[in-house]
């Protein structure tokens, strides 16, 4: 049996986390686009540090690989995005089901859009152990994990999952999470400061979304319930 659907959280308080984030957002991406000298610094020793590590552990290496180009690659991310607006849509939440895609095709043009503005290179080494394209900053296998695992978990909240399902979920969000943002470092494709403005930036763009779906149903509740009474 479900458990009662929990009340959304108040938009000002949504509000506040989102302009939060935003704030954090930019910040880095200040920093990044400036090169500031400590980030800089950072980011190298941390990336040089794993690099030095997968260089002498095969293994790890391709068990990372693997991780990071199936069970978390922004693709596997979509797919899952796109079954979800499907399940949706089919059972007539239609709004919900374009708001969820809507959100997501959002997350993806602005990440390649801050992408090509920024235009950072990604580190490079003499022996790379994998390999990617286009600009760093931020990272998308971040990005999208964030957005996809947020929204999912809005959803359950939204649809009062029973509370084992929904904390279940989140360890597996922060897990996949925070395994996406360690591959892509450990593999030598993304400094530091990247897989951070990835989870600043889709935590963000999610409590935007929600924020503003939440905005909206109240808005269109009020006017239905107006539009009720003027008939009466």
């Amino acid at each position: 049996m479900h458990s009662p659907p929990v009340p959304p959280r108040p938009r000002s308080l949504l509000l506040v986390t989102g302009l939060a984030g935003a704030s954090l957002s930019l910040v880095v991406l200040v920093l990044v686009a400036a090169r500031w000298s400590p980030l800089i610094s950072l980011d190298t020793a941390v990336a040089e540090s794993l690099h030095r590590s997968a260089v002498t552990e095969p293994g790890l290496v391709h068990v990372n690989r693997v991780l990071t180009d199936w069970v978390w690659d922004p693709w596997t991310m979509r797919v899952l995005t796109a079954a979800v607006v499907i399940a949706l849509w089919w059972r007539g939440s239609r709004l919900l089901a374009g708001w969820v895609a809507a959100t997501s095709l959002l997350a993806t043009l602005v990440q390649q859009g801050l992408k090509a503005a920024v235009g950072r290179e990604r580190p490079r080494w003499l022996d790379p152990v994998d390999s990617a394209h286009y600009a760093a900053f931020p990272s998308g296998h971040v990005m999208t994990a964030v957005v996809t695992c947020g929204l999912l978990m809005w959803l359950l909240r939204l649809h009062g999952a029973q509370q084992t399902l929904w904390w279940g979920a989140l360890v597996l969000t922060v897990v996949s999470v925070t395994g996406v943002a360690f591959t892509r470092v450990y593999l030598g494709v993304h400094w530091l400061s990247d897989v951070v403005g990835g989870v600043l930036l889709g935590g963000t763009l999610v409590t935007f979304s929600v924020a503003g779906y939440d905005g909206y149903t109240r808005h269109h509740s009020r006017r239905q319930a107006g539009d009720e009474e003027s008939r009466l």
